[in-house]
């Protein structure tokens, strides 16, 4: 049997079907849902042993590719863990009457900060009540009253027992709006009365003289007197003055003790008016040490301002500020919900670590700890937090403020404008916070290495490493898993039902995705697309179930919207601008096979490789690669071409051949050795002078030794030649040679399938160089015998012979030039050598020509 049959594949081999009858159902309704997360063991042990590690630095990166179900999986799991566990406490903030630039936080059980807000708010309304009947009390006023009055009659008495002292002396002491002033007494006849009626009516005796009276001395009177008189009357005053200032002094004190006395009264007071309410307060959230201290310090605070809450009561329209008594409860819990799992999708500094509000009053900006808002951080504080490591990379700082709060387990508000401005701001400092929460993060691969790279904290914090796969094997288990995916997500979103065909369907174009036919893909979201378009279809027939044309034409429409260029190009080829040949055969030419990625679409295309061969010791050129228009793996694969036909030809002679090989028609850049195989089949037609089939597409690397690799791609590569060749018509002589290793690959559509079930295309396999040669021109390759020899009328006897043919045509050429430029004769004229001489030359130069 010839190669060409023996290493066509059959329709069968080209795409495996779903087994329908061992998924054993007919539709999707009353079909298990998938619980759990498929294809994944190895990430769904890394994180439950992730979870179940409280030691600080492990936490989780997830590491997958979009669309595999690592955010889904991570918030199941992680609410699943944080049901069994207990609620975290609540954390309240409140003034700090010591300093209120630093607001102080305290812990609560869960679901007692809310309540502690609301029974604060309560408490201060109910001690203005509170206040306003204790001191509205008859019997406070009455006390109060009595100590004023026990004051003043110590006032009294103390003034009168100066005012007698200073009399003694013989002086008086006076009040004036100035203070005290001493004035001198005297024995004299009264002052006669002034017009304005002062003074005293002149008395006599019985024996008819003027009676003498105790009298203030006159200025004029005082002026009289002689300086020693003066100065007498000036030391007594000024010892009045002492003792007077001592009295006043005395007075002082005494107003002072009354003071505190009044002060004291009103502090017992309010103490027994507020303490059934702070009593009451108390009960309800203790023990907590210091939520009692910073009660003792309210308390404090309340008696010291009684005065206020009497001013709100008895003026409805003061403008009174309780600010300072309320409760902010700034993280709450449910002690019923366990503990919490926030997922912060925009994970800014300010909605990691919380901020200070502020309220412009008048152009002044003003805040208070009220205004202290919590961020994802404090809210996840004793349970989970779930990030995207491409959304928190993105914010500025955040990354650098997550591992500090994870290295020191402390999370301080910060305002990020201090951190950068150079002129510092007045702000509040709010008591930090302790931090006990794990952390879990969805990232891709590159974003993971890239971290572990340039960040040598990174695997401090991240310990635990949790790898999503793109795809799992292919078993009856795994298929019906999918059948219960798409089972769970109708379910879930309310869809139609899927035929088990429909089913099938899907499971196939799954094996597609993860470009293997023995491999699903586990981009459950883009199987999820598929799902709701296929609905779509079904419905716009007017259907009540999902069938499998309607999986088809969801396919089919899903390439239909991004295949525009595939379009494009085609149309281009029809036109007969891009030539490709897909029938004959023609000599140094041959299609190779190229994939082109876009961002949604990829597709293949045939291209044109040509192989010009002629003397020379150039060996093998790329044009490409003269221009710069190739990678290194293209280079590498066009060196490897050399040394191949150094191993097959050049072991009797030198290789001694110029070629030059071209991609024509290409204007962008080539990557990849894919077609190396094709370069080397293109090579030797040219050199053996041997015709190859233009109908035959081919694909493959090859290695030094003449076997073909792997390459990717396969299935878009076959698939964008039967497209070429259907535009021009199908002979049944066209189809694609690929290595034998990418059957595996093979998940084609159903139209190239049925192509080749219809014999109007087909699919080589091969493992060799020689199995390509001979399908390729219909003629063996050839095995070298054990003189190095090929047969004459192989292929590889056809190469050699030509090399060989080549390398005779340079030596004579060589000669004949030689002779030209020094004839034999020149040469025998010019000097008389021995015969001795000229018989040991004579064998050499015969043995050269």
């Amino acid at each position: 049997m010839s190669l060409i049959k023996d290493k066509q594949l059959s329709a069968d081999r080209l795409r495996r079907s779903a087994d329908l009858e061992a998924l054993g159902f007919k539709t999707t309704k009353g079909l298990d849902k998938l619980t759990g997360l498929i294809g994944q063991e190895r990430a769904v042990r890394s994180v439950g042993f992730g979870l179940s590690v409280q030691s600080k630095g492990y936490n989780i990166f997830m590491v997958g590719e979009p669309g595999c179900g690592r955010t889904t999986y991570a918030l199941e799991e992680l609410k699943r863990a944080a049901a069994d566990m207990p609620a975290p406490d609540d954390w309240v903030y409140v003034y700090n009457f010591d300093d209120p630039s630093l607001p102080l936080a305290i812990n609560l059980p869960a679901g007692k900060g809310r309540d502690l807000a609301k029974d604060a708010e309560d408490a201060i309304e109910d001690i203005k009540t509170a206040l306003a009947k204790a001191f509205d009390n008859n019997e406070f006023e009455d006390n109060k009253a009595q100590l004023v009055k026990s004051f003043q009659d110590e006032v009294n008495a103390i003034m009168e027992e100066l005012r007698k002292w200073a009399e003694s002396k013989d002086f008086a002491i006076k009040r004036t709006p100035q203070g005290f002033v001493n004035l001198p007494l005297i024995m004299a006849p009264p002052l006669p009365s002034n017009e304005e009626g002062q003074g005293e009516a002149e008395k006599k005796d019985e024996e008819g003289e003027k009676q003498l009276v105790r009298r203030e001395m006159q200025q004029e009177e005082f002026e009289k007197l002689s300086e020693t008189e003066q100065e007498a009357l000036q030391k007594v005053s000024e010892e009045i003055s002492q003792k007077t200032l001592e009295k006043l002094r005395l007075i002082r004190e005494r107003e002072k003790e009354l003071k505190e006395k009044i002060k004291e009264l009103e502090s017992q007071i309010c103490r027994v008016a507020i303490a059934p309410i702070l009593t009451e307060l108390r009960g309800k959230h203790m023990p907590n040490e210091k939520l009692a201290k910073w009660l003792d310090e309210l308390t404090e605070d309340l008696i010291a301002n009684f005065n206020v809450f009497l001013a709100a009561v008895r003026d409805d329209a003061a403008e009174v500020d309780f600010s300072r008594y309320e409760v902010n409860a700034f993280v709450s819990n449910n002690p019923n919900d366990g503990a919490p799992v926030i997922c912060e999708t925009n994970p800014i500094y300010y909605n990691l670590v919380g901020k200070v509000d502020y309220e412009n009053r008048q152009g002044n900006l003003y805040t208070d700890f009220r205004r202290i808002t919590p961020g994802a951080m404090h809210r996840a504080n004793g349970g989970f937090l779930l990030l995207d490591a491409d959304e928190l990379l993105r914010q500025f700082m955040s990354w650098d403020v997550l591992k500090r709060v994870l290295r020191y387990r402390e999370l301080s508000i910060e305002n990020l404008g201090e951190q950068l401005g150079y002129i510092p701001v007045s702000s509040l400092r709010p008591e930090p916070i302790p931090i006990d929460m794990k952390v879990v993060i969805v990232g891709t691969p590159y974003l993971y290495y890239l971290l572990n790279i340039y960040d040598p904290e990174f695997q401090k914090v991240f310990k635990i490493k949790a790898e999503f796969d793109s795809e799992m094997p292919r078993t009856a288990e795994s298929e019906y898993q999918i059948a219960q995916f798409i089972a769970g997500f109708v379910a879930r979103e309310g869809r139609l039902n899927f035929t088990a065909a429909a089913v099938g369907e899907v499971i196939e174009w799954a094996s597609r995705l993860a470009e293997d036919r023995n491999k699903l893909s586990t981009q459950l979201n883009k199987i999820a697309e598929i799902l709701v378009e296929s609905t779509a279809c079904a419905k716009a027939g007017g259907k009540k179930l999902v069938g499998v044309d309607h999986v088809r034409k969801a396919l089919e429409e899903k390439v239909f919207r991004a295949d525009m260029w595939e379009d494009k190009v085609l149309e281009e080829y029809r036109k007969g601008v891009i030539r490709i040949d897909t029938e004959g055969e023609v000599v140094g030419q041959i299609n190779g096979l190229t994939v082109s990625q876009l961002i949604d679409h990829s597709f293949g295309s045939p291209v044109r490789i040509t192989a010009n061969v002629f003397m020379g010791a150039e060996g093998v050129v790329n044009i490409e690669r003269e221009v710069s228009m190739t990678g290194p793996i293209h280079n590498k694969g066009l060196m490897i071409l050399t040394s191949y036909l150094g191993r097959m030809y050049a072991r009797e002679f030198p290789l001694s051949v110029s070629a030059r090989i071209a991609f024509e028609q290409t204007y962008g850049g080539i990557e990849g050795d894919s077609a190396s195989s094709t370069e080397l089949y293109c090579l030797i037609s040219a050199i053996a002078g041997i015709p190859l089939s233009q109908g035959i597409a081919v694909t493959g690397s090859v290695d030094q030794m003449g076997f073909i690799q792997p390459i990717g791609g396969v299935n878009e590569k076959i698939e964008g030649f039967f497209r070429y060749c259907k535009a021009r018509g199908l002979t049944g002589k066209q189809g694609v040679i690929i290595p034998v290793q990418n059957e595996q690959h093979l998940m084609l559509n159903h139209e190239v399938t049925e192509a080749v079930r219809k014999n109007r295309f087909h699919i080589w396999s091969i493992s060799t160089i020689d199995e390509g040669i001979e399908i390729l021109t219909g003629i063996p390759a050839g095995k070298m015998d054990e003189k190095g020899q090929y047969p004459k009328k192989s292929v590889h006897g056809r190469v050699q012979a030509a090399l060989e043919g080549w390398l005779e045509r340079s030596f004579r050429y060589k000669k004949v030039m030689t002779d030209r430029v020094d004839p034999p004769k020149k040469r025998g004229k010019k000097k008389t050598e021995p015969a001795e001489s000229k018989d040991k030359e004579a064998p050499e130069a015969k043995e050269a020509e």
